[in-house]
């Protein structure tokens, strides 16, 4: 045990679900004072991790130093000074997410803000850690942290440069399955938990490599391995029966999903859910450059105790949220009409959400701790997602500049990364890299499609690349101003969106939604199982009368269905393009 601050991790007690912690600090302060991170990196919510440490003891010596708690998060303790303090302590771990621990039999997981008292004033020092061997147990381990020396299956030592590193490798245990590829000449590794066995590890290996190669290409377009911040890479994921999520790390990922969306032996057709796992892969290894390295000065050293606010979210999030899907259609894994559906969808998500007239995406990016992560029945009303607004953003600005002819957005990234040489930026940085790039000042789109709430200029900016915008009749519960939930045949009221002729009529969220009868047919009341039956119990009568449930309540409402509302729908033909040239330049990246 050679790193001044040195972890030992026992998982052995898995029907407890509880990891047992020693930290060694060879040298403390007197009064040594330790705390356990209130928040994780990339997911921007406190969530008091410290509600799972239980049993805190600490010894010097051989006996016993008292320690107290004077912090939701902190404790200190009376220690001497420099005379190696021992503190022992256990997590509770069985939050199956990415963000936090797991241990049960079948599978463990933790990041080290979850498991790792953070020792005030040696952060900067070597870190170590000993994962124990388990005892008659298959498991193997997964990480991307370096190995000092561990056995076959990954147990043993392991050592960081200092505290954030520590915080920022993740680790992944058990019988899970595991295979390995080369992008660029750099190693990768994927490790997957919980897949069924139809599951093709062939086909996610290769389609992740088209990922990472087209990705170390973007952002290196000579000699990525000599320019890629890592020297290997590792993917873990966690296939569930209910789940969809990952966290990005500078050297790992760690992803959850559903398990029946893992590529099957045999597939022939790529269905929708594997596209989007694909999604998935491709946004969180974008992140290793944009939010790992790239970052808003904000990050440039976090602060572990609080939140940490920034407006760039929109930036990080948003633009990471247009290149991901993006660069799946680069990397040939989808065809242009499923990169254009994909666009689709993001448009729809935002006009069918009027909280973009209210919150800008930079407000959106400040807010992410109190709203974002905290969302209810009023959060499309008071919100905009800084992902898909901001990922709209990014489509704006990407083909103004390529209208424009003089450069585009991939050439502002990769001059980006330069000036700020792979490290913390400001908007400033950015505009001035625009300006850079292009001869003039984007100041003004700024101000109105990232500072502002106007509605952006897709339309037009499609248009001038060869892309048709139709609109179409939406589905009911957006005619109506909707979001609802259909379980047992009964219609749940979710939300219900400003402005839209449900609110109009009086629902309420928490509503349940039992009969409708048509205007012209009072007499005749029928059950309502599926919104999108009211078509066919009120034909072509746009105004009914609904039964609603409240509190135990049974009452009726007045309702007036509109015809005014649409969605959108795109399409694109290549042989119809009048664009040609400039639209295959953004869609294959030349």
């Amino acid at each position: 045990m050679t790193s001044p601050v040195h972890y030992t991790v026992d998982a052995s007690h898995t029907h407890a679900h509880l990891f047992k912690v020693s930290l060694h600090i060879a040298k403390p302060q007197a009064g040594q004072v330790v705390s356990l991170p209130v928040w994780i990196p990339g997911s921007y919510l406190v969530r008091e991790f410290a509600k799972n440490l239980q049993n805190l003891k600490a010894y010097q010596g051989g006996k016993s130093v008292a320690v107290f708690q004077n912090h939701k998060s902190q404790w200190q303790t009376d220690a001497k000074e420099n005379l190696a303090l021992q503190l022992t302590y256990e997590v509770y771990a069985f939050d199956n997410s990415v963000r936090t621990a797991w241990l049960d039999t079948q599978r463990g997981f933790f990041n080290g803000t979850s498991l790792c008292l953070r020792v005030h004033g040696q952060e900067d020092a070597p870190h170590g850690l000993t994962l124990s061997p388990l005892k008659g147990a298959s498991w193997s381990v997964a990480t991307g942290l370096s190995v000092v020396k561990v056995n076959k299956q990954g147990f043993g030592e392991y050592a960081a440069q200092n505290y954030d590193e520590l915080a920022d490798c993740p680790f992944e245990l058990g019988p899970f399955w595991r295979g390995q590829f080369t992008a660029c000449g750099i190693p990768h590794e994927f490790v997957v938990a919980g897949a069924m066995a139809s599951f093709d590890g062939a086909r996610l290996l290769a389609d992740t490599q088209k990922i990472c190669e087209t990705e170390l290409k973007f952002w290196h377009e000579k000699r990525p391995a000599a320019h890629a911040p890592y020297k290997r890479y590792v993917f873990m994921l966690n296939a569930v029966e209910e789940g969809y999520g990952g966290l990005e790390h500078r050297n790992s990922t760690a992803l959850i999903c559903n398990r029946r969306d893992l590529p099957a032996i045999g597939m022939k057709k790529m269905p929708e859910s594997y596209v989007t796992l694909l999604g998935l892969i491709s946004h969180e290894y974008f992140h290793t450059w944009n939010v790992k390295q790239l970052r808003p000065a904000e990050f440039k050293r976090y602060d572990y105790t609080q939140e940490n606010y920034t407006e760039l979210l929109w930036f990080f999030e948003g633009f990471t949220s247009y290149y991901d899907d993006l660069l799946l259609r680069r990397a040939k894994l989808i065809d242009d009409a499923t990169y254009f559906k994909l666009i689709n969808k993001t448009i729809n998500m935002v006009l069918q959400a009027p909280g973009r007239h209210l919150q800008s995406v930079a407000q959106a990016s400040f807010d992410a701790w109190v709203k974002y992560y905290r969302q209810d029945e009023n959060t499309p009303n008071a919100t905009i997602s800084y992902y898909t607004k901001g990922a709209l953003v990014a489509l704006c600005l990407d083909l103004s500049m390529r209208a424009e002819g003089a450069a585009n957005l991939d050439q502002v990234m990769r001059g980006l990364w330069q000036r700020c040489k792979g490290g913390p930026m400001t908007e400033a940085d950015l505009l001035a890299e625009f300006e850079a790039q292009t001869g003039r000042s984007w100041k003004k789109e700024l101000k109105a499609w990232v500072h502002g709430t106007r509605e952006l200029p897709l339309k037009t900016l499609l248009s001038s690349h060869g892309v048709v915008v139709h609109e179409d009749a939406p589905q009911m519960a957006q005619r109506l101003g909707l979001r609802v939930a259909e379980v047992q045949g009964v219609v749940q009221i979710k939300s219900v969106l400003r402005g839209g002729a449900a609110e109009r009529a009086g629902m309420a969220a928490g509503d349940e939604w039992w009969a409708v009868a048509s205007s012209k047919a009072k007499s005749q009341t029928w059950r309502l199982k599926k919104l999108e039956d009211l078509t066919l119990l009120l034909g072509s009568d746009k105004k009914a009368s609904a039964t609603i449930t409240r509190d135990q309540k049974v009452f009726e409402l007045s309702l007036n269905i509109p015809s005014d509302v649409h969605t959108w729908r795109l399409s694109y033909s290549q042989s119809n393009n009048t664009h040609q040239d400039r639209t295959s330049a953004w869609l294959d990246g030349v």
